[in-house]
């Protein structure tokens, strides 16, 4: 069995790795890490938790020289959140390096991030929105960056950020090392990699490597029409603990969200046209267990990993079989069984006989009755005693001061359900929550400001009695 000594690394970052407990590379490391530390560019098609952060991020740790003050390594996200994940997971494995590594993102300070890159900044990890802009006011140069990582490249694609990802691979040395990272591979990631790598070497897990084998997966003939209908029937039946329904647009997305929510049901829908702060509400609103129903495109549930997902719906057939097997991993997490569901339409039989072929199966004909977890979530009482406040995103938004934080035991979603189930506030309502040590700051919509704090003010959280109040510039 391969370690990773027998990779070729070297003591420091064998000794990072040996901090944070990896002990033998997964199969992705073991494909990738022998030809990037070689210098070849790389295609990795992998999964989320199939370990590819490693993957490159190890080689690139291999790569930086301390002693040069600056930066010769960019890996570029398409989401804060994966930009905070993947920051975190590299800065463990250059410790032992004393490499610095600075995250750069929208919604935090500019200028912050700035004083960051000038004091250091061996290795920048960054959302494409916020390098662009670094770039622009030559805040981050480039001239010295042998290495560029695209991470989830089709969700970039997704996002509308390919053609900025191009500028900024065109600020790049062209004498760099490029590796491209996707879960999927369609056309436009095809000819992106076909531009801008250099005879790469193509790394691939194999889906049934994955969790396909923890997922009991169904299929249900429908008409376009009755979909939304049997969806429901669906969700009555199952009663998921919590379920992800995937749909294909994100018109489609806020269709399908609105009906459920017509119902009665509580649901979420996340997709890339809402903002930073409406998706930090609805994830930290799903993590936390307080929505049961997530509606969601495929790009806005990339970076969920939450072992209470029971249910993968798949609403709309997905669009390639790797997107169905990178859909239902969502699911039967953590050793756990989960079950998906398949809708298909008359015109959608050969995309499920390919998604059959690759899987290696068969899937079964879901019919009612034929299985009910006990944890039901199905519908939720309509209540009139608080108003529920819905909001787009839209400004102008003000800031709360909190007198409570983490010396008082409290996190984000504590916050969050507080401000959602006492003020009467939907999760996207909340945004840019801040715990501290001894206070906490959050966002919410201004016309609601002064209704907030006095329902808040004295309210109980934990072992904290808040005080709420706007925040002095």
């Amino acid at each position: 069995m391969t370690s990773f000594a027998d990779l070729g690394l070297s003591a420091p970052i064998l000794h990072a790795l040996e901090d944070v407990g990896y002990e033998q590379p997964s199969p992705i490391q073991e494909q990738a890490i022998p030809p990037l530390l070689k210098g070849q560019d790389i295609i990795g098609q992998a999964q989320t938790g199939s370990g590819k952060t490693a993957a490159f991020g190890i080689p690139l740790m291999e790569y930086v020289d301390p002693e040069i003050r600056e930066t010769q390594a960019l890996v570029l996200t398409p989401t804060r959140e994966l930009c905070i994940q993947v920051t975190q997971a590299l800065r463990s494995y250059g410790a032992r390096k004393n490499i610095d590594v600075v995250a750069v993102f929208g919604g935090a300070p500019i200028r912050t991030q700035q004083a960051q890159l000038r004091s250091g900044g061996h290795v920048v990890v960054g959302t494409v929105g916020r390098v662009m802009d670094l770039l622009s006011r030559g805040s981050l140069v480039l001239h010295s960056c042998r290495y560029v990582v695209l991470d989830e490249a089709d969700e970039m694609l997704d996002l509308g950020f390919i053609e900025d990802v191009e500028r900024i691979l065109s600020s790049a040395p062209s004498s760099r090392q490029t590796a491209l990272f996707s879960a999927t591979m369609p056309p436009p990631i095809r000819a992106l990699a076909e531009r801008y790598l250099y005879d790469p070497v193509m790394v691939k897990v194999a889906a049934q490597n994955l969790t396909v084998d923890t997922v009991e997966q169904f299929r249900i003939e429908v008409a376009s029409g009755d979909k939304a209908e049997k969806l429901a029937e669906v969700l009555a039946q199952e009663r998921p603990t919590q379920a992800i329904v995937f749909v294909r647009t994100k018109i489609g997305c806020d269709r399908l969200g609105r009906v459920l929510k017509d119902r009665g049901m509580n649901v979420r829908v996340l997709h890339g046209d809402l903002s930073q702060g409406q998706r930090d509400g609805v994830m930290l609103a799903f993590k936390g267990g307080r929505v049961p129903v997530l509606v969601a495109t495929d790009v806005a549930a990339r970076g969920l990993d939450i072992s209470t997902v029971t249910h993968v719906v798949n609403y709309d057939v997905p669009t390639s079989p790797d997107v169905y097997v990178h859909r239902i991993g969502r699911t039967g997490r953590v050793g756990r069984s989960g079950r998906a569901v398949t809708f298909v339409e008359a015109r959608q039989k050969r995309e499920l006989q390919e998604i059959e072929e690759h899987i290696g199966m068969a899937l079964t004909e879901w019919k009612p009755g034929g299985h009910v977890t006990p944890a039901p979530v199905t519908e939720r009482p309509r209540r009139h005693d608080k108003p529920k406040i819905t909001r787009t995103g839209e400004g102008p938004w003000t800031t709360l001061l909190i007198s409570a934080g983490r010396a008082d035991g409290l996190e984000p979603g504590d916050l969050v359900h507080a401000f959602t189930a006492e003020a009467g506030l939907e999760g996207e309502a909340v945004r840019d929550v801040r715990v501290l040590e001894r206070f906490s700051l959050l966002d919410v919509p201004a016309r609601d400001a002064e209704r907030v704090i006095t329902a808040l003010d004295g309210h109980r959280v934990k072992d904290a009695r808040l005080g709420v109040e706007a925040a002095r510039a």
